[in-house]
């Protein structure tokens, strides 16, 4: 049975990560209109990707005798000014969802509830591996500077970074 301070941060955390699903599809949206099919393909994935991690913890709550509940989300931007702009904030997300769920362990630890503890480790991993490729992103965007010719091989390139994972059932 959850402790209703560990229920309650667990909820917190469900909605971080339907947020974090509603950003990232309003960025895939963004990115399809501009023209940039494989960051927008990427984007969907990942959006994807965020409302499984949300769903994963509906179950779990409510596995473990809680409510998970479904909170109004706030309407994420519409308008990112760059892809290179899109990505910083893309990277600037994610560290934030890492210190989120860094939170989220803490209470578990204070809780003494180790199995969510446990639980919660597969997300500790994930954030590690979303805020690396994140920042590789970021440096490959670095190098493309303002050259369209770099823009066009990194859309075609990123489209591959979604294909590849899907294929190996890794998280993009």
């Amino acid at each position: 049975m959850l402790k209703k301070n560990v229920e309650t941060a667990l909820n917190g955390q469900i909605r971080v990560e339907a947020q974090s699903s509603q950003i990232y599809l309003s960025m895939a949206s963004w990115a399809e209109v501009k023209g940039l099919e494989g960051i927008s393909q990427f984007l969907y994935k990942h959006s994807d990707e965020e409302r499984m991690h949300m769903l994963k913890l509906v179950r779990y709550v409510n596995e473990r005798g809680g409510h998970a509940v479904v909170s109004e989300l706030d309407a994420p931007e519409t308008d990112f000014g760059s892809f290179q702009n899109l990505f910083k904030m893309l990277y600037e997300h994610e560290i934030y969802v890492s210190e989120c769920i860094n939170d989220l362990v803490h209470v578990t630890l204070e809780e003494k509830d180790y199995a969510t503890h446990n639980f919660l480790q597969w997300y500790v991993a994930e954030q590690i591996e979303e805020e690396a490729l994140a920042r590789t992103i970021l440096d490959k965007i670095n190098l493309i500077g303002n050259d369209k010719g770099g823009l066009y091989l990194f859309d075609r390139d990123i489209k591959q970074i979604s294909a590849d994972s899907a294929a190996s059932g890794e998280t993009a």
